[in-house]
């Protein structure tokens, strides 16, 4: 018997780091998972990576008729763990237009539409999992879009945690700190420049290493089950101290 037998969880942003890591989590307890991505490469191999449990979904979540397809299969829903997202270095006096439409209509936009199609399929007793960013209270010098996009997703949490408490559906969201997935990687140009920045990033840490992809994931199968009946409208900082120490 799983934690999540009988279970249907979607989540988007799934085809690598954060997102497969709680996809694989989340079927390995009995869930049937429905996982996008933007890249069909991508994304069949992590269907195949998680197996028969899993159903994968081309769909950008920046994209609203991506997500009416996406919806458009879909019937009822236990949990929803709005995961996609990203973001790009640029010091103030760097940002552009682009720049600020592209974070804000992924981080922000992808995730807001994303819950709210849910909606109707959302069962009593559903949980809604948003990924923050430990960022959300913390300075980011030429990092400041995406924070203020994840400072963003904090503030929906709590909103639409008071919103949907009446229906019986949680709404929290996990803020993890700095973790070993290739979109952390891919913020620097090079490989040499990616191990600079991944050691730099590590030693900032109290527990003095990166977090682990499936560290987080544990965190979004305690908020998907029902060991976490009792909260809504929370954060979980998983970060290995860098928000608290």
């Amino acid at each position: 018997m799983g934690q999540l037998d009988g279970k249907t969880a979607l989540i988007t942003g799934a085809t690598s780091g954060i997102g497969l890591a709680a996809a694989r989590l989340l079927a390995s307890e009995g869930a049937r998972v429905v996982i996008t991505g933007r890249r069909k490469d991508a994304l069949d191999e992590a269907v195949a990576s998680i197996g028969e449990r899993a159903t994968g979904v081309q769909a950008d979540v920046a994209n609203p008729d991506d997500l009416d397809r996406l919806f458009a299969g879909l019937t009822e829903l236990d949990i929803v763990f709005a995961n996609a997202g990203g973001g790009e270095f640029a010091a103030l006096p760097d940002i552009t237009w682009e720049h600020y439409a592209t974070t804000f209509n992924t981080n922000v936009g992808g995730t807001l539409f994303t819950v709210q199609k849910a909606l109707p399929l959302l069962k009593p007793g559903a949980s809604v999992i948003l990924t923050s960013s430990n960022i959300d209270v913390k300075g980011a010098g030429a990092f400041s879009v995406y924070a203020a996009t994840k400072a963003a997703l904090r503030s929906f949490t709590r909103s639409w945690a008071a919103e949907l408490v009446g229906r019986g559906i949680r709404v929290n969201s996990i803020a993890p700190g700095p973790i070993a997935t290739p979109g952390l990687s891919g913020l620097a140009g090079d490989p040499a420049s990616a191990e600079q920045l991944l050691k730099g990033l590590a030693s900032g840490v109290p527990m003095q290493r990166l977090g682990q992809p499936e560290e987080i994931a544990n965190a979004v199968l305690f908020l998907a089950s029902g060991a976490s009946s009792y909260m809504t409208g929370a954060e979980i900082y998983v970060d290995g101290g860098a928000s608290q120490v």
